[in-house]
């Protein structure tokens, strides 16, 4: 564990936002049939859709667990498969390949110095198996000879969106949930994210999606576009559990002030209309699970009516990136889409512990 008389925060670092130029993405490869519930095939081919479109702009590092995996992932994939020689493979043992929950988050300071932060990850309440997970970050940190702080708390970066001037998007039905941090209070938790991340300022929301297992990530339902654009799903249809609750937050985005008084831009993005279940429980299908690179969002879309007017939406709030559609059908059966997948490494000098 690396000790520190200083937080990060009080030495000059801060978690930068996704849209700030990657030095690379880290994912991993899905390899345990079982938990995919017979689809792991669909959700391999989804993967190969959506590395090779990352990999058109950044360099992808694919994290493989077993020898079955990676010959899979090599064969899908190839180092120089289609001209796309940035992607990489590594070898880690892993339980799952939810890279956004199990990954470090990179933090940055005013002279582009890059540690990653370590926190706590327990499946999302003790729901999956996760002692190997747990111990992504330092792997990776080992990985890239980066040095590490471990928090002793459970967090997950699916349940943080931050943007630049350090106001953070999360929802009270995750990182209040007495299956993370039972013992730690509001005020508390925003401590940790304050000295850890950066954190200037909070943004509440109540409740995610139906069928979420993560108890509600924001990156389900909300993100940041840019300082002052804010894209919240809504559902159009009143009678579906999802319209109440994504009403709840949009009221409360309304009036959330940014740093200098004003209000934010509120942009609403429709879920999808069509319903998918697997087993007998709804999966939280969304295109707020979107992922920003460099130069580019990729949007999961699911053959739904929605899909186009998604990708328009986002378009017209991303004019610098190439906004992208690929089909998450397949990959939603685990449960989570892009976002979920992808953990991005900010550019900059990774600082050792030297």
């Amino acid at each position: 564990m690396t000790t520190t008389t200083q937080t990060p925060a009080a030495l000059g670092f801060s978690m930068p936002t996704e849209w700030d130029t990657h030095a690379a993405t880290w994912m991993g490869w899905p390899f345990n049939d079982d938990y995919w519930l017979g689809y792991l095939e669909v959700a391999r081919q989804d993967f190969t859709q959506l590395i090779r479109t990352i990999a058109d702009f950044e360099s992808v590092i694919v994290t493989v667990a077993d020898e079955e995996a990676e010959q899979d992932a090599k064969k899908r994939l190839g180092a120089t498969a289609n001209g796309l020689t940035n992607i990489r493979f590594r070898r880690f043992e892993i339980d799952d390949i939810w890279f956004r929950d199990s990954g470090p988050i990179f933090i940055r300071d005013a002279k582009n110095k890059l540690p990653l932060t370590d926190w706590g990850f327990n499946g999302w309440g003790n729901r999956f198996e996760w002692k190997k997970d747990t111990l992504v970050p330092k792997g990776i940190a080992d990985e890239l000879g980066a040095k590490r702080y471990e928090i002793p708390i459970i967090m997950e970066g699916g349940a943080l969106e931050i943007n630049s001037q350090g106001v953070l998007l999360t929802t009270k039905q995750c990182l209040l949930n007495k299956n993370r941090n039972p013992k730690l209070s509001q005020a508390q938790i925003e401590h940790y994210l304050k000295d850890y991340l950066g954190v200037k300022q909070f943004i509440w929301l109540e409740r995610g999606l139906e069928g979420d297992r993560t108890d509600g990530h924001i990156d389900t339902i909300t993100r940041f576009a840019n300082d002052t654009t804010i894209i919240t799903s809504v559902h159009e249809d009143k009678n579906d559990t999802n319209y109440a609750p994504m009403q709840e937050n949009l009221e409360i985005l309304k009036n959330a002030r940014q740093p200098n008084g004003d209000l934010y831009n509120l942009v609403e993005l429709p879920l999808p209309r069509k319903r998918m279940d697997v087993d007998g429980e709804r999966l939280p299908m969304t295109y707020a699970n979107f992922y920003i690179g460099n130069g580019f969002v990729v949007v999961p879309t699911y053959d739904d009516a929605n899909d186009n007017e998604a990708l328009q939406i986002l378009q017209s709030n991303f004019p610098e990136h190439k906004v992208i559609g690929v089909n998450s059908t397949g990959l939603i059966t685990g449960g989570g889409s892009f976002h979920c997948v992808t953990q991005q490494q900010p550019i900059g000098e990774v600082m050792g512990n030297g």
